[in-house]
């Protein structure tokens, strides 16, 4: 189907913007005038708008968030007989997938088979969806108004692993829902060195994961916890980390307790208010760090050395006997850049080749073969900002790559 041409708006002569702007002037004059209210003080909001990916046109306007591919009613998703739970340290274990939104797999029709696992970057399902409009996501005032629900694993074939996206969430909501979900890795924040993300100074951070992370143990103790994934692995991002775990040990006395380290494996640039991941928060003097292109967006040697380079920070850290988890990579730049569906979906199979392939006795996790990946997450089932990685396509139904991803774990493992 041929993509939508959209025109371009009709610019209004600027007598009739002169004439528009006077008139809101004085309504707004007259609506102060006339009703006196009490200022609240809020804080600054997140940027609404990523810009992780360039835009050859600087006056286009920005898509809006939507909510990621959800079934109503109406268009109920029919369900075959889930596949059982992976078992651990198989390739469909170590296999998953990003549903964005606090979406649920019943929504979309998978093929046989599918991925073991997935994340929604939150800590349940969405009940009562919100229209696409208004997104209800961590920091809207009405955040707290969505229903989740607790998923069942064994309804899906799928293993659920919950995020605390928001930090300040509050401490009955946390500890109720972990009571629902017992026995979980439980990931704390998602790129928290990306301001429009999590969007937090390492500091923050660092008290933010101290908090959540005793009130999860708290409740229980045979909960793993996983750091929030810095968006890539570059000498910046681990700097970030650095005063992560030094502000930690100095503040509460002992080392940042990690059950399972994570990343994401992007590949952008790194400067101050242009496309990429720009600077993390904190990092007020920085302007520039890794100033990769459009066309290293799908380099495998970038990805590995990124793996190689996590695991020997990890290493440094005392931290080598740790799992180390992808939970966020994948194409992000859009078709027309140079990104069609079969170079992605070669893109895609390639990885998961590395991530298996991978293995180091002075890096690597002895516990599973010194493999230095033991779990990721390709993003993603569905969402329209940047859907090249789309598993699934708006009506739920599996794309190329969901079908090559379901090729790749039938075939017989090596």
């Amino acid at each position: 189907m041929p993509a939508k041409q959209i025109s371009p708006p009709v610019r209004p002569h600027w007598i009739h913007v002169c004439v528009r702007l006077t008139f809101c002037i004085f309504m707004l004059y007259m609506a102060t005038a006339c009703t006196v209210a009490p200022i609240q003080d809020v804080e600054s909001p997140q940027p609404a708008v990523d810009f992780l990916v360039p835009t050859p046109n600087a006056t286009s306007t920005p898509a809006t968030v939507p909510v990621a591919i959800r079934a109503t009613d109406a268009q109920a998703v029919e369900a075959s007989p889930p596949p059982i739970l992976a078992e651990p340290y198989t390739l469909r274990w170590r296999a998953g997938v990003g549903i964005p939104d606090g979406a649920h797999p019943r929504d979309l029709q998978w093929t046989t088979p599918r991925p073991g696992w997935y994340l929604n970057w939150h800590f349940g399902t969405l009940l009562n969806a919100p229209p696409l409009d208004d997104q209800r996501t961590p920091g809207h005032p009405d955040y707290l108004d969505v229903t989740f629900s607790s998923p069942d694993d064994t309804e899906t074939g799928m293993a659920y692993v919950p995020m605390v996206y928001d930090l300040t969430v509050a401490t009955d909501t946390l500890k109720s829902v972990v009571r629902s979900l017992p026995g979980r890795v439980w990931l704390i924040g998602n790129e928290p060195d990306v301001r429009w993300q999590g969007n937090l100074t390492p500091e923050a951070y660092a008290a933010g994961y101290h908090r959540i992370y005793h009130i999860i143990k708290d409740i229980d103790p045979t909960a793993q916890i996983a750091i929030g994934g810095i968006s890539q692995v570059t000498p910046l991002r681990l700097a970030y980390l650095d005063r992560v775990l030094q502000f930690y040990a100095a503040t509460y006395g002992e080392p940042m307790p990690v059950d399972v380290w994570n990343i994401h494996t992007f590949i952008l640039q790194e400067k101050r208010d242009e496309w990429g991941v720009d600077i993390p928060p904190g990092f007020e003097a920085t302007h520039t760090g890794q100033l990769w292109t459009i066309e290293d967006h799908d380099s495998l040697e970038i990805i590995r050395t990124q793996i190689v380079t996590m695991r020997a920070w990890m290493r440094a850290q005392g931290e080598q006997d740790k799992p180390l988890w992808i939970t966020e990579y994948g194409i992000l730049m859009p078709e027309s850049y140079g990104f069609p569906p079969a170079q992605v979906a070669r893109f895609m199979t390639a990885t998961f080749d590395l991530f298996q392939e991978l293995r180091d006795p002075d890096l690597g996790w002895a516990q599973d073969e010194h493999r230095l990946v033991q779990r990721w997450v390709w993003f993603s089932a569905g969402y329209d900002p940047y859907p090249t990685g789309n598993l699934f396509d708006d009506a739920g139904a599996p794309t190329l790559l969901m079908e090559t991803y379901a090729d790749y774990l039938a075939a017989p493992t090596p």
